[in-house]
Parts: C-alpha cells; structure tokens; sequence
C-alpha cells in the first residue's frame, strides 16, 4: 500500500486561497513560488532589494504581488501565513503584529520539522556545522537509508516532502537564524559548539545561545542531544535536554560518549568507563583536532540507526566538504588550502591549528561585531605572514600586534581585494609554507557568499 503523508495532505489543502507571505527569495524560499500556485495560495512576495529578472518573470506568470524597498514590511497585513527568510528574525515588530492578529509565522525548514513523517537528524553550532551534517550524511547513505538532505548548507527541501516515508532520515544543518522562534525539535540534536558569532544580528550574545537551544528544547524524553563536553556553554546546555545526552570531547575522558584521545590519536566510544578504538587519525582524510571532533558528534549522532562498519567506512572515505580547508593545488612546494567558510574567528583558530607549517594567512571581510583577540594570539603564534583586506583588516592587525612578543614579528601587508592578496602570498611564499585562505569574516564585503570568495579564491590559485 502506498505511503499517504496526511499531514502535509492537510496543509496543502489549508494552502487553498489562503493569503501567504513570503518574506525575502532566498535559496530556500525561490521553490515556494511554484509551489504554493499549484495550491491555489494568494501569495505576496516581500523584498528589500530588487528582485531578478527571472524571479520576476515568475511571479508576473502566476500573477502574484509584490512588495519592494527598504518599508516592504510596513505593508505585512492580511495575511493568514507569512513565510520568513532564515535572515528576516521572528522579533521584527511587523511580524509580532502579524502574529497577534492572528497569521502564522514560519520557516521552509520549520514546516520540513512539522510535515516531514520520518526521523530528522538536525546540527548546529557556531563551528563545523556542514563538516558534521555531511558526514552524517554520508554515514546514513552507507547505511542504506534514503535520505535528505537540507536546511543551512543551501538546498532546501520543503518540495521534496511528498517524497518522503516513513523510514527515510532527513539530515538538516541549522542556523541560529533558522533555529529562533522554532516551536519544533529534530529528534536528534547535535551542537558542535558555541562561540560568539553573528552579533550584528542578534541583539545579543545570550539570544543567539538562546535560538541555538531550540534545536532541542522542543524534544520529547525520547530525544537524544548529542553535545562537546569541552565547550563551556554546550556542556551546560545539558541541563535543559528532557531526553538523553550523549557528550564527545578531545580534551576529557568520559565515563560515556566518544572522544578523540590526542596521545594515542585514536577515536573512541566509551560506554560504562571501558573505552573501544573505532578510528586512528590516520585512516582518516580529513586533518585538525576540529574534525576530530565532528567526526566524534558524527558517530554519537548515527549510533542508533547505523551500524559501526557503515560509520566507519563511511568516515574514512570522506573527503571533506568544499571551502573548509579544502586543498586547491601545489606550485613549487607550497599548498594553497581554501577555507573560506572560516567566516568567524573560532573557525579561523580552529583552521589554522590544522597545521604545522608557516602560514601565510589570508584573512579579512565584512565585519560582524566580533572580538578578535584570540584569534590575533594564535595569528601571532602560528602564520608568518598576514595578507589582510576588508573592513575587519585593522581588527585583526591590532589583536595580532597586541599578541606579538618581543621576540615574535611578523609580516603584515594590506591588500584592496583578494586577487591582489593572492599575487602577495605567491611572491611571498617559501617551499614547504602553507597559503590558507581563512577571512575570520564574513564575504559580503565583497562577495554574495563565502562560496562565491572560496570558488574566485580557488580560480586565482589555478590561473598561478
């Protein structure tokens, strides 16, 4: 008997001459579009920037509305549903209004936790969010799942729904942008880890911690909340899960949970005190204690659904995910690696401790209100050169010298854009050194996305 999803059944026929908002034409929002015509929605189409042309040729055929510039939102009114971006926060007050008077507020990756009828693995996190998801990923399809995958690593899925049964697994990466106001839980929740991020957005520290807690607040006592032991804020996290908890570290021993032991650089599964070796470091394709880590949220992420040889074969074909320390070529001895998703400075340390060599470091961008302190302490310990450009160049300048000792200096050099800054580090660099494209910011400064500064990154490289 073939599988009926009543649920989205009975959404879709909700949908019919409903009036629906959909605020901003992002990647998960543009599939909406065709979607709610063929369910007969009245839809309006919010944007503060200009729409292209090809949107608009769509929305002209199914002769929907548009609302455009900075105010759009002062016209949100009427509306029985309103579909955010991940970028337009719940708090807005038009929104607040909107709800009061009786419209739904939602996600595309919400209705995926409301509609979807199988297991929903969901990750966040500050740092290693893909590198996590798209092992699990690969973990659950050596399994032999059929599985989905969505949400923050740019592919959305909401159309892909009626696909789904029952015994499928959706795998989903999850922002703090997607994850606030959420009144739904995956049923298993990884938190790589939290640090400071996105402060130019969110009104706070505390509010971006609290939007990453809804990954699991909503759980039922059958959840499991896999979270890092080392990380200050996620081990406190713990106190909140109503289902169970499994930690992993690379740091601590734990009575339970998996850990990368750094003497012997073995990866295990601790149950009851007895440690078990699953993988060396040295089977494995990916390199830095961070990865280490993912993997270990990875494994504790598909005990239940996966078998030890799926997971280990899995994890040591895997070959990392594109612009996370991505190795892009090798000219007269120097590799050049592109970590353009390094758009924070956790995730630059965590870059640059993936290696030994001197680093010749390429970093700046777009500024998020963040403190680069720690960042500038590892900068002044590890890289031998800093190329910076970008509004956060003279951040990042002044915590490194702030860090420097007597004894240390190093080369620092401003560049106006990125194709500039590559010239700089081929003349620069020494047979053995390693090039690493790692910002610590954001792309916007110059680019639409990370993806987009890590593929013009990876030309530069290859046209050398």
């Amino acid at each position: 008997m073939e599988y009926k999803n009543e649920k989205l059944e009975e959404f879709n026929n909700f949908l019919d001459g409903k009036q629906v908002a959909i605020i901003g034409m992002g990647v998960s929002n543009i599939p909406l579009l065709d979607y709610f015509y063929d369910k007969n929605a009245k839809v309006t189409v919010f944007s503060t920037n200009a729409l292209s042309d090809e949107i608009m040729a769509k929305i002209n055929k199914y002769r929907y509305e548009v609302e455009l510039g900075e105010d759009n939102l002062s016209r949100l009114k009427g509306f029985d549903i309103i579909f955010r971006s991940p970028s337009a926060l719940p708090t807005k007050h038009e929104f607040q209004s909107a709800v009061k008077k009786g419209a739904i507020l939602t996600s595309e990756i919400e209705m995926v936790l409301k509609l979807a009828p199988c297991k929903i693995i969901g990750v966040t996190g500050t740092e290693g969010k893909t590198t996590t998801t798209s092992l699990i990923y690969e973990i659950c399809k050596k399994a032999g799942y059929n599985c989905f995958l969505g949400g923050n690593i740019g592919k959305p899925i909401f159309t892909k729904i009626n696909q789904m049964k029952p015994e499928d697994i959706v795998i989903l990466e999850l922002s703090s942008f997607q994850l606030m106001g959420m009144t739904v839980s995956p049923n298993i929740a990884v938190v790589t880890n939290i640090f400071p991020d996105h402060l130019n957005v969110h009104k706070s520290y505390e509010e971006y911690q609290d939007a990453k807690k809804s990954i699991f607040r909503n759980q039922t006592e059958e959840g499991i909340v896999i979270l890092n032991k080392d990380n200050e804020i996620t081990e406190k996290f713990a106190d909140e899960v109503k289902g169970k908890v499994i930690f992993f570290s690379s740091t601590k021993k734990l009575k339970n949970g998996y850990v990368y032991d750094r003497e012997d650089g073995f990866i295990k599964k601790c149950t009851d005190g007895k440690c078990e070796k699953i993988l060396n470091k040295n089977d494995i394709k990916l390199r830095g204690i961070h990865n280490y880590e993912n993997i270990c949220a990875a494994l504790a992420a598909t005990e239940t659904v996966a078998s030890k040889e799926a997971q280990i074969e899995a994890v040591k074909n895997f070959k990392g995910v594109e612009h996370r320390l991505e190795f892009v070529r090798e000219i007269d001895g120097v590799k050049y690696y592109n970590d353009s998703i390094g758009t924070s400075p956790a995730s630059t340390i965590a870059g640059l401790n993936a290696f030994d060599e001197n680093i010749i470091l390429l970093a700046g961008g777009s500024d998020k209100g963040l403190d680069y302190k720690e960042t500038g302490e590892v900068i002044a310990k590890k890289v031998g050169t800093l190329i910076l450009t970008g509004p956060t160049a003279q951040k990042i300048e002044e915590a490194t010298k702030q860090a420097l000792s007597e004894e240390k200096s190093i080369e620092i050099i401003h560049t106006n854009n990125l194709e500039e800054s590559v010239k700089v580090a081929k003349e620069k660099a020494r047979s053995g050194d390693i090039v690493l494209l790692s910002p610590a910011s954001a792309s916007f400064d110059a680019f639409k996305n990370f993806e987009e500064r890590g593929n013009y990154f990876k030309t530069l490289v290859n046209n050398l």
